[in-house]
């Protein structure tokens, strides 16, 4: 008689609850698990009462990367140097692909509590340079399969109206107490990464909320199982393969490529002040 024997479960090989400053918590940075994680390599968590942030993020530059900031709880009201602005609602998400160089803004609206994840992800040569653009999404144009809102990329037959490179997958997920979900990775999906943002989770080890995990690099399945109402995000994709070259708000490829989009966002900054819309 043949017996089956359970997978174990994928190995969770970095912990981190990162470094708080004031409201924001970074949990990944390009100098640290980013290298573990690209193409992800920037995760803010931010969670603060309106009332304390109500200048918001200020004015500010990237190249190089594309930022995804998913809100969770509350609105804030956008503006960036593509021509875009208005208000992002609770549940929404902005895709900022800053390429060659961007300047981006967003405040608080009202007096509601505010928290989510801002993500950041390292474009490949061909669009690290390229011309940026942002999309801004309501919560009802994020596809959902199950438990998972997909935020990038394609999970079961939910799919992202986001054209973001190819190979990555970016999802929030809500599950119930005691419900089990499992994730299973599209092929060459070798990172994996997730985030609590409340409640807590077992997924080869417990992981509360404000704790970010990384696993091992492998194509195995992700099995979890809820402790409570639980939220996250979970992140997996095909390694990127190139160096992270990195400017203070910039990550790119190479040298070359950095000094480039320097450039453009020291060119769009002094735009911006003879606009009188830098302090």
């Amino acid at each position: 008689m043949n017996s089956i024997v359970a997978a174990p479960p994928r190995a969770i090989v970095h912990r981190t609850s990162g470094r708080s400053h004031g409201p924001i918590t970074r949990l990944m940075s390009p100098g640290d698990l980013g290298q573990l994680c690209k193409p992800f390599v920037f995760l803010d968590r931010f969670a603060f009462k309106a009332d304390a942030m109500q200048r918001g993020f200020g004015m500010h530059p990237h190249s190089g990367i594309a930022t995804l900031t998913y809100m969770i709880e509350g609105e804030v009201v956008y503006e960036d140097t593509t021509g875009q602005s208005g208000t992002l609602p609770s549940g929404g998400m902005e895709w900022m692909q800053a390429g060659h160089g961007v300047w981006h803004d967003a405040r608080p609206v009202g007096g509601a509590p505010i928290q989510g994840f801002q993500l950041w992800v390292a474009l490949p040569p061909a669009q690290e340079n390229a011309p940026a653009h942002s999309v801004y999404l309501a919560p009802r144009d994020l596809p959902r399969e199950g438990p998972a809102l997909v935020l990038l990329g394609q999970h079961g037959a939910a799919r992202s109206s986001v054209a973001s490179p190819a190979g990555m997958n970016y999802l929030a997920v809500q599950l119930k107490d005691q419900e089990r979900w499992r994730y299973t990775p599209p092929a060459g999906h070798t990172v994996a990464w997730l985030a609590v943002s409340s409640g807590s989770l077992s997924a080869g080890g417990n992981v509360d909320a404000g704790e970010m995990v990384v696993f091992q690099e492998s194509g195995q399945a992700i099995d979890i199982v809820a402790r409570g109402a639980t939220s996250f995000v979970l992140g997996s994709a095909v390694k990127h393969p190139h160096d992270l070259v990195m400017g203070h708000y910039s990550v790119h490829t190479s040298k070359a490529a950095l000094e480039k989009g320097e450039k453009e966002i020291q060119r769009i900054g002094a735009l911006l002040q003879q606009e009188g819309r830098l302090a």
